[in-house]
């Protein structure tokens, strides 16, 4: 393991992530320990930071395919041979543990960790500002934070490496578990709130807020079982008055309405062949599903039946959300990618993180079955032209709450996610996939190579 996980720790190569941030050329790899020192080299860095977010491992293309393709809410659409038989195997669970998906998401997410590291060790002895420092801070604790967290949900058990990997003895091998992991991303969270701005002007728009570190410290509490610190995490951004849901469920996707009032944090794509664009339409709004468009469909995933008939007569998402190509049998699309790309795996739309939307449920979550709860829930519902719900609706509290998240975020990235949170994915993929619950794995493999190279340091997961 050492030398593929230094191979992702040591990696420094810092591009401009977005359309709205600043474009600054890459500082060399061979001065790495002379050039962070003044306050160009730092802006330089911090890019290299959110650029890490675009990745192909991670939401560039391998998160969402490891939890959208995952979950109950997609299948397959390209068959079980050639380019499609890996997303095939995520699917059906039968994915092997040299899968190309498995060692994208680990090499990427630690590729970005080191790259914060970075940030983290070297900035308090540089010539920036101290406003800067603060803010700079703030970004990278909270970016390491998202990926630790993906990497947990993803992978269990992980390495945790908080500092820059000068040598391979700074390597720590140690394989913590997912507990200490989340533990780590919470203390990490709360030091980054103060450093953030609540908000951005100008070319800076797009950027970490506190609002965002708020909303994903919300998620890890729910996520730990820890409903009482996520209901204030949540509170905070709720009364900040700084997001509100967008009137029209329409409004939410395509480049003209991005970052708006219920953007919280989202990746920024930038379509025109310079590798800044999005390829989430090739998944979810393919060539295969469509009439028109540039590309040639890469595996595309469907939506499941059970998804289509889980939207309840009258929800204005549905027509918002999903495209049925009638001329292509059981083929649909997301209306919510559609993307005017100039080429492949390049469109111009987006990724929500987080909206506020999932801070309204999410804070329902952790309060229970309570009137304030159904109040956040029916927010949510009323935008969707849906009639509001109450204790004396059929069903569970958990379930309702299940369902409602299933609809607003399909898509987004939050099903396989929300499913083992909820402590129902076995039951639900068992159920769907018509096989015994021992069959479903919670977990995804550590990457082979990972394993062959740490000299047993690393523990392979249970299924595998």
């Amino acid at each position: 393991m050492k030398k593929y996980i230094l191979y992702a720790l040591l990696i420094l190569v810092h591009s401009s992530c977005s359309k709205e941030f600043t474009e600054l050329t890459p500082i060399s790899e061979r001065n790495i320990q002379s050039a962070y020192k003044t306050e160009a080299d730092f802006a330089v860095a911090i890019n290299g930071v959110y650029d890490a977010l675009q990745l192909n491992g991670t939401y560039g293309k391998t998160y969402l395919l490891l939890n959208e393709m995952r979950s109950d809410n997609t299948l397959n659409g390209g068959g079980c041979n050639g380019i499609a038989q890996s997303l095939c195997e995520v699917d059906l669970f039968k994915e092997i543990t040299t899968a190309n998906e498995l060692s994208s998401a680990w090499s990427d997410s630690y590729r970005g960790i080191a790259r914060c590291n970075i940030i983290l060790d070297k900035i308090d002895a540089s010539a920036v500002s101290d406003a800067l420092k603060k803010r700079y801070k703030g970004e990278a604790l909270y970016i390491r934070s998202l990926l630790y967290y993906n990497l947990a949900i993803i992978f269990g058990n992980v390495p945790l490496q908080l500092t820059d990997v000068a040598s391979p003895a700074d390597v720590d091998l140690k394989q913590y578990p997912a507990s200490d992991i989340y533990k780590q991303v919470i203390t990490d969270l709360v030091a980054a709130e103060p450093l953030l701005p609540a908000k951005y002007t100008g070319a800076d728009i797009g950027r970490v807020t506190s609002g965002a570190v708020n909303a994903l410290l919300g998620k890890v509490y729910l996520t730990n079982g820890d409903k009482s610190l996520a209901v204030t995490a949540l509170n905070k951004v709720v009364d900040s008055k700084n997001y509100s849901l967008v009137t029209d469920y329409a409004k939410l996707w395509g480049a003209a309405n991005e970052n708006g009032p219920e953007s919280i944090f989202e990746i920024q794509y930038k379509t025109g062949g310079q590798g800044e664009g999005s390829g989430y339409f090739e998944y979810f709004a393919s060539i295969i599903g469509r009439a028109g468009g540039v590309g040639g469909g890469n595996a595309p995933m469907n939506m499941t039946p059970d998804l289509l008939a889980a939207y309840k007569t009258g929800d204005l998402r549905y027509a918002k959300s999903i495209y049925r190509n009638n001329k292509i049998p059981d083929t649909t699309y997301s209306l919510k990618y559609i993307s005017t790309q100039t080429t492949t795996f390049d469109g111009d739309n987006n990724w929500y993180v987080s909206r506020y939307a999932d801070v309204l449920l999410m804070l329902a979550e952790a309060l229970g079955e309570t009137t304030q709860a159904y109040a956040y829930i029916n927010q949510v519902r009323t935008r969707a032209g849906l009639p509001a719900i109450s204790a004396t609706t059929a069903g569970t509290f958990a379930q309702k709450l299940l369902d409602e998240r299933r609809i607003e975020f399909a898509l987004e990235n939050h099903r396989w996610q929300d499913l083992l949170r909820f402590g129902v994915a076995k039951a639900t993929m068992a159920k769907q996939l018509v096989v015994p619950e021992a069959d479903i794995r919670l977990l995804f493999a550590i990457p082979q190579k990972e394993i062959d190279v740490s000299n047993g340091k690393l523990v392979q997961n249970p299924g595998y």
